[in-house]
């Protein structure tokens, strides 16, 4: 796991990123009505993939600053109060996940609302509060289980890959 500011920084940007397309992805799709085409979400295609990936080419920036900010903190409370030193460090690290994503989703389910719904489709302000629950609603499922099944074993996969290999070249450059 990371351990120096420049790594930390690498794994939150990996995690923030493999967040933000996987959700991107989703609520593209169902915008879409990729749900009740024939096949459901078999049927996604490439041209939601590619609107889905522009906007999380930038929703991962704003993903990534409200992690740092604020959701991983919460995360790792959240892990301090439901479980405790003794207990597998898989159980402790998904109390964590579990934390980080009570928190992230509503967050990100409010920017999301504001940007997209009031901001780019002109919803008036005073429809927001039931816009947002319905977002948190529609996204938590998908967003507790995508962190968990998909996007933090992709995330440490990737950082494992580059950073045991460039570990593994110090220590063959020092012997």
């Amino acid at each position: 796991m990371p351990k120096t500011t420049v790594q930390k920084i690498i794994f939150g940007l990996l995690m923030s990123y493999f967040m933000a397309i996987g959700m991107e992805i989703y609520n593209t799709a169902i915008n879409s009505g990729v749900p009740q085409l024939t096949g459901g979400f078999s049927a996604l295609s490439y041209d939601v993939v590619h609107d889905a990936l522009k906007e999380a080419a930038y929703m991962g920036i704003i993903v990534f600053v409200i992690s740092e900010l604020l959701g991983n903190r919460i995360g790792a409370r959240f892990m301090m109060r439901h479980s405790a030193p003794e207990d597998p460090p898989y159980f402790r690290q998904l109390m964590r996940q579990a934390g980080t994503v009570t928190f992230m989703c509503p967050a990100m389910s409010l920017i999301a609302s504001i940007l997209f719904n009031i901001i780019l489709a002109h919803h008036t302000f005073l429809d927001l509060p039931v816009i947002w629950i319905g977002t948190v609603l529609k996204n938590f499922p998908m967003a507790f289980f995508w962190n968990v099944f998909a996007a933090a074993p992709l995330a440490r996969a990737v950082y494992d890959a580059l950073f045991q290999r460039r570990s593994r070249k110090v220590e063959g450059a020092s012997r």
